[in-house]
């Protein structure tokens, strides 16, 4: 029987404070479980697993971030809202790294469970609704959108394992990353593909 009181929802957070404290790889089923005062066998009647835990996890911090992200960039256009979606994205990560690995992790997830989320495309919608901002259409879109999560996910991974020892402060270098995006994005080069139908 399931313990009185306890719910997916308890268990995915439990376990998402869990990861932010150890590292997503480190979680198991029996750490969340002492973190409940349980046994082990009672999580069973709510997750399936660790993979179940983790996907789980990955569409809590999913809904959270573009929470954060909409929040953050709401009323803002162009520039404002780039560095608005940056900066809420790396601050996301800084407070909560084990939530934020779970992001961007090839993590297996209910199917089920994944047609009701609505952070992973929620997270969409804003990445591509402050792109068309600058002007941008498909197939470039979907090119720039992968550009910002290459740079923004490469720099506070970077950041987060200490691979920044330069003195230069990291604010600034970032500060000026974005500010180098926002100019690649307000000129962004045409493909080939539009090259060819001009």
């Amino acid at each position: 029987m399931a313990r009185a009181g306890l719910t997916a929802q308890r268990v995915t957070v439990a376990g998402a404070e869990l990861a932010d404290e150890v590292g997503l790889d480190r979680i198991s089923m029996s750490r969340v479980a002492r973190r409940l005062g349980v046994k082990d066998a009672s999580l069973y009647a709510h997750v399936r697993g660790l993979e179940d835990l983790r996907g789980r996890i990955a569409l809590l911090a999913a809904d959270e971030k573009s929470i954060r992200v909409a929040e953050a960039t709401a009323g803002r256009a162009g520039k404002d809202a780039l560095v608005a979606y940056a900066d809420a994205w790396r601050e996301y990560a800084h407070k909560h790294p084990g939530r934020y690995t779970a992001t961007q992790a090839a993590i297996r997830i209910d199917p089920e469970l994944a047609a009701k989320a609505t952070g992973p495309r929620r997270a969409v919608e804003l990445a591509y609704g402050m792109l068309r901002g600058y002007g941008l259409a498909e197939p470039d879109l979907t090119d720039a959108v992968r550009l910002l999560r290459s740079t923004f996910h490469g720099f506070v991974a970077l950041e987060a394992a200490g691979g920044f020892a330069h003195a230069r402060a990291t604010q600034d270098s970032w500060v000026r990353a974005l500010d180098a995006l926002h100019t690649l994005l307000v000129h962004w080069p045409p493909s080939s593909e539009q090259e060819a139908g001009s």
